[in-house]
């Protein structure tokens, strides 16, 4: 109905008005839209509807506080929200949010004596909080910017932080290149499950360390005190750079032995790898089908898009004031990492301040002259792009398969690799398992002879070169 939709915009003005608003503030707010409220024995369950899933994993963690603070302080009674995914609006629901909470003391009257409600959550205890060892309470899920390439790895942490140790997704495995921001999913899991289940005891650990903490151990002779931390002083497990374990054999046989222990007493594992599984050295057949076991999700170079994204984001949390050609410029040459992205609005921050100069494109151009000729795309980046385009394996471009499935997807790798990278015929040959230059020679002249023919194939050409351009700025 009207009124109720009229009541939850007077609601967003109010937290707008308490909480600065901004346009980061209006652009998570205002999509929110009023469903439907419930007056329930003991509260008023209220639902709210998003957009996107993007939306409700963002004021799940957000906003959802100053939402029902906001919505307690006009009535008496508890109030609880819940966020759902719909394209339905406020008008196709005939239940006023203004009304219930008005006659929320009748109501809760009328149902003192009937059934409760579905069974909540209910804590018996009271936990103080205490921050968790070696992990930074700043990275949080709503401080995440999602892009295509790192939706399913988000979706899939946010999921497990939620439901830890209920699912099929354990151990969860994120993986992909350094700087990608896995790390931070992994800091926004532990943050995330210490919030929600405060009982839990969350351990946060980088391969390395354990790596070390098991060596001492085994020197001191005190693998008894290291298998008490890991195993019994834990509920949760997060091992980060986890492909470190695959340097020592001993190391390997403990961390095996901790990972099946939380498995099976159904405690939730959360890992993060430069690489897959089947890729780490040194790495044991039953320590690979082990994280193999559960969920794997990749996470790659954010598009342009997406840095531009990460870049509005971060500049208002920097209180940097960026002009839409400036913040272009730094993600269009900010192509090996989300850390180089952040690392050169860093910069660009610091040299303003010091300088006591406004940011402007020619500034931005001056400090990070020296990214504009690096070229940061590599073979092997290419290899991996035609291989997910045409759903194969690099190691089938690089095999001596001659089946047309494997062998056009070759030919246009060879060809990509040409026309965006100064290698020789020789130096692409031998990234193709050591093919000699003239098999490169016809390999481009093929891929060139079908665009011609084929209008569907040069479509496909054209949607590589695409991706490529938004991956690198090239």
């Amino acid at each position: 109905m009207e009124l109720s939709g009229l009541y939850w915009n007077q609601i967003k003005t109010t937290i707008k008005n308490k909480h600065g608003s901004s346009k980061l503030l209006e652009n998570w707010l205002d999509p929110i839209e009023f469903i439907k409220s419930e007056a329930l024995p003991d509260l008023i369950k209220i639902t709210f509807g998003v957009p996107s899933q993007f939306f409700y994993f963002y004021v799940n963690e957000h906003l959802k506080d100053k939402i029902t603070n906001e919505l307690a302080q006009q009535s008496d009674i508890k109030i609880a929200i819940d966020f759902v995914v719909t394209g339905k609006t406020a008008h196709d629901y005939n239940t006023s949010l203004q009304d219930v909470m008005q006659n929320a003391d009748s109501v809760f009257h009328q149902q003192a004596s009937a059934s409760t409600a579905s069974p909540q959550h209910v804590h018996t205890k009271s936990f103080d909080y205490k921050p968790l060892e070696n992990v930074n309470e700043d990275f949080t899920f709503s401080t995440f910017v999602v892009g295509k390439n790192s939706e399913f790895a988000h979706a899939a942490t946010y999921n497990v932080s939620n439901n830890p140790g209920t699912n099929d997704y354990n151990p969860l495995l994120i993986y992909g290149p350094s700087g990608m921001g896995k790390t931070h999913l992994l800091n926004a899991a532990a943050n995330q499950i210490k919030k929600n289940f405060p009982h839990l005891r969350v351990t946060y650990v980088s391969g390395e360390r354990f790596l070390n903490e098991c060596v001492s151990s085994m020197r001191r002779h005190e693998m008894d005190k290291f298998r008490q931390k890991y195993r019994e002083n834990s509920d949760i497990i997060v091992v980060d750079d986890v492909q470190y374990i695959g340097r020592g054999e001993a190391v390997q046989e403990e961390f095996f032995h901790m990972i099946n222990s939380f498995i099976e007493k159904k405690k939730q594992v959360v890992l993060a790898s430069d690489r897959m599984p089947k890729d780490i050295l040194g790495l044991e057949d039953r320590s690979r089908t082990r994280l193999e076991r559960g969920l794997i999700a990749d996470i790659t170079m954010p598009d342009l898009e997406t840095r531009l994204a990460i870049l509005k984001y971060k500049s208002e949390n920097y209180n940097v004031r960026l002009s839409e050609d400036t913040i272009l410029y730094i993600a269009k040459i900010s192509k090996k990492s989300i850390r180089e992205l952040e690392g050169n609005l860093k910069k660009i921050k610091m040299f303003s301040e010091l300088q006591g100069l406004n940011i402007t494109l020619e500034l931005a151009r001056k400090v990070l002259a020296h990214h504009e000729n690096v070229i940061t795309i590599s073979i092997e980046e290419i290899q991996r792009i035609v291989a997910e385009f045409y759903k194969i394996k690099v190691v089938d471009l690089k095999s001596k398969n001659r089946a047309r499935p494997i062998v056009v997807p070759r030919q246009i790798a060879m060809y990509l690799i040409k026309r965006f990278l100064d290698k020789s015929l020789v130096d692409i040959g031998k990234a193709f398992g050591g093919k000699d230059h003239t098999t490169v020679i016809n390999s481009i002249a093929k891929i060139e002879d079908l665009q011609n023919k084929d209008p569907q194939f040069k479509n496909d050409i054209e949607e590589l070169i695409s991706h490529i351009h938004n991956v690198t700025g090239l």
